[in-house]
């Protein structure tokens, strides 16, 4: 989850847990409502800022919210992830079972299939997955139903994210790590015409949220932000899983953006990099390699 669901004044770094989650929390949630799964080995894989993720035997992984934030999104995804996953080329995790509140747990929870595959800021993508990429976004950028999740934080009008924006790039100026050439970019993505349609959008295609074997993307996760919105906000994604020029230029043909979704997109690119780099110098190392390539990359070719 990339670490912005809250409105300004905005915490530098990751927050703190509502509740703590712990094996014993997961393997009571399992025996109170899946109980054919308790025998199952469990293994913490990650926790990051709005969900703690178990590997549950082989095939499983547990998705429970460690925050409030975690459980709005965690509802989403239940709910949404069967609809937009026959349309889609790669695979997603869709949930298999679902867990709901119970008198020692407040929010909705989820058992998913289990996704091989590395994150793509650990090992990154062949420039030759280019062309998986474009036709991943082609296909998830149809039209949204009115009835679609609304986000306050991807999606939207660019300019709802000026002053967020704009008090990370001030922090990140004052350690010489924000180069003044990235602010035309940024102005022509506030400037640029507004989308009219609202589009599927997954919300938060960082690095972090696509899995890589062997060069090859294996899935895409961390749905919890799709909402109907501006595809600008995925279209960013390309500066963040792709090194090579030539790859990002081949998405862009294939996809073939007007201009003013192009500087929307790479206006959003401004704000993943910013928000990744600045909340990463604070506690997330990961996070601030994976801002820092962002601003680069919008760099080449400048």
């Amino acid at each position: 989850m990339c670490p912005q669901h809250q409105t300004d004044p905005i915490p530098a770094g990751k927050p703190d847990a509502e509740i703590e989650i712990g094996e014993t929390l997961v393997r009571d949630l399992l025996a109170a409502q899946h109980p054919d799964l308790t025998s199952l080995p469990i293994t913490l894989l990650a926790s990051g800022w709005d969900n703690v993720m178990y590997r549950l035997g082989d095939a499983l992984t547990v998705r429970i919210p460690r925050r409030q934030m975690g459980a709005d999104l965690i509802r989403s995804e239940q709910t949404w992830l069967p609809v937009l996953q026959p349309q889609l080329p790669l695979p997603i995790p869709t949930p298999v079972r679902l867990g709901t509140p119970t008198s020692f747990y407040p929010w909705p929870w989820s058992v998913l299939p289990w996704l091989p595959g590395d994150t793509a800021d650990q090992h990154p993508l062949a420039t030759n997955e280019a062309e998986t990429w474009a036709e991943f976004l082609l296909a998830l950028h149809t039209t949204a139903p009115e009835h679609a999740p609304v986000s306050e934080v991807r999606g939207i009008p660019i300019d709802r994210r000026i002053e967020s924006t704009q008090t990370r790039i001030e922090r990140l100026q004052q350690k010489d790590l924000y180069p003044k050439e990235l602010d035309a970019i940024w102005q022509r993505g506030l400037a640029a015409s507004p989308a009219v349609d609202k589009r599927w959008v997954h919300g938060d295609l960082h690095s972090q949220n696509v899995l890589v074997q062997q060069g090859r993307i294996s899935a895409v996760i961390d749905w919890g932000d799709m909402n109907g919105g501006d595809e600008a906000t995925d279209l960013a994604s390309i500066w963040s899983l792709f090194d090579a020029p030539a790859a990002r230029d081949l998405i862009l043909e294939r996809y073939s953006p007007d201009q003013a979704l192009l500087e929307r997109a790479q206006g959003w690119a401004v704000i993943f990099g910013v928000v990744l780099l600045d909340s990463g110098l604070i506690n997330s190392p990961r996070h601030a390699v994976m801002g820092e390539a962002i601003l680069k990359r919008l760099l080449q070719g400048q």
